[in-house]
């Protein structure tokens, strides 16, 4: 192939060069670099600072940490930018729940944990926690590398049962109750007197009614005795409206009774009152629909908690009606229900007072 390019036009490689040979540095040059970054006084400034570091952590020996009247150190140990990056380090904890104690009463005891949708470990505790803190089927915060668990925590309610409760007392007191004495007394022997005086029924070795229906025609008193009661009372109340328990979706309001009665266990003394219980509380039938098993399931699991497996404990039962002729016989029985109290019309007497 003819050559068309001129020797000004192509270009050739020149031969390189040798490079040159690196010397290393011997010591007379390091001392020569380390002298280039300091001053005439550098080495008698650090040596005074070492000085005074060492003088100052004698000090601190022999008068020992004072605190402070706000319980915080003096301003020039604080070290913001190291406690902002220890904040920013600290990885969020994973939710699981504690199945099972391995070798409990021995001095390392294992937890098995179940992380929701993932697997199951076999870990330890942290230093922050002591093994009486843990229980079986407890939700636990375990982290993410190790998977040991770091703090216990409570019991998962769902916030429609948790506002249920009735943080304030109401004002209304068996004086604000007219026409309804004896009930009134029905009342407080079977819900107050077991609460305020339980030394009384051990006493006597027999067992406090845990649970009272009040029925009667609308507007004789039912709701207001039972927020009467619970102005009297130092438990914690708890109001349920039978409605709120029917839900649309298959078991929530199955859920819900137990998680109301998992949150009453809780407490030291509970008063829970289900007013209009017949919305769920209706006898049972197959009508062949099937539109009622929502609402009998609910009603099952209430029958379950009232006198189930598991104990009651200190919690007592108000429900109330004005339709008892609707409820079922298994919730009326004794044990769950011992006490049914009528609230009837007043008679001209009263209602001339």
């Amino acid at each position: 192939m003819p050559d068309y390019l001129g020797d000004s036009q192509r270009k050739t490689k020149e031969p390189e060069k040798d490079d040159a040979p690196i010397r290393s540095l011997d010591e007379g040059d390091i001392a020569l670099l380390k002298t280039y970054g300091q001053s005439t006084y550098s080495r008698q400034i650090k040596q005074v600072e070492d000085d005074i570091q060492q003088l100052l952590k004698k000090i601190n020996e022999l008068t020992g940490i004072k605190e402070s009247d706000t319980g915080l150190a003096p301003p020039a140990l604080w070290d913001l930018a190291a406690d902002k990056q220890t904040l920013q380090s600290e990885q969020p904890l994973q939710v699981a729940r504690c199945t099972k104690i391995i070798n409990a009463d021995s001095e390392d005891p294992k937890y098995i944990i179940n992380v929701k949708q993932f697997a199951k470990f076999v870990v330890d505790l942290s230093d922050q926690v002591a093994p009486t803190d843990i229980e079986e089927g407890m939700r636990v915060g375990v982290d993410r590398n190790k998977y040991q668990i770091h703090i216990p925590l409570p019991p998962k309610i769902d916030p429609t049962v948790t506002m249920m409760q009735v943080e304030e007392k109401p004002d209304v007191t068996y004086s604000d109750v007219g026409g309804c004495k004896e009930q009134i007394e029905k009342l407080r022997e079977v819900v107050e007197t077991p609460l305020l005086h339980p030394e009384r029924f051990v006493n006597l070795g027999i067992e406090p009614p845990k649970g009272v229906l009040l029925f009667g025609p609308p507007g004789t008193g039912k709701t207001l005795c039972a927020r009467a009661v619970a102005n009297r009372t130092d438990a914690c109340f708890i109001r349920v409206i039978g409605s709120e328990l029917v839900q649309k979706y298959v078991g929530e309001g199955a859920r819900m009774v137990r998680e109301l009665f998992e949150m009453a266990r809780t407490k030291k003394a509970c008063l829970i009152f289900f007013d209009e219980i017949d919305a769920i509380g209706g006898a049972r039938f197959d009508d062949g629909a099937g539109g009622d098993n929502e609402v009998q399931r609910t009603m099952l699991e209430l029958i379950n908690q009232l006198d189930g497996f598991d104990p009651r404990g200190n919690i007592k039962v108000l429900m109330a009606t004005n339709r008892p002729d609707t409820l079922d016989p298994a919730l009326m029985r004794p044990g769950r229900l011992d006490r049914k109290i009528e609230f009837s019309l007043p008679d001209l007497e009263v209602s001339a007072g």
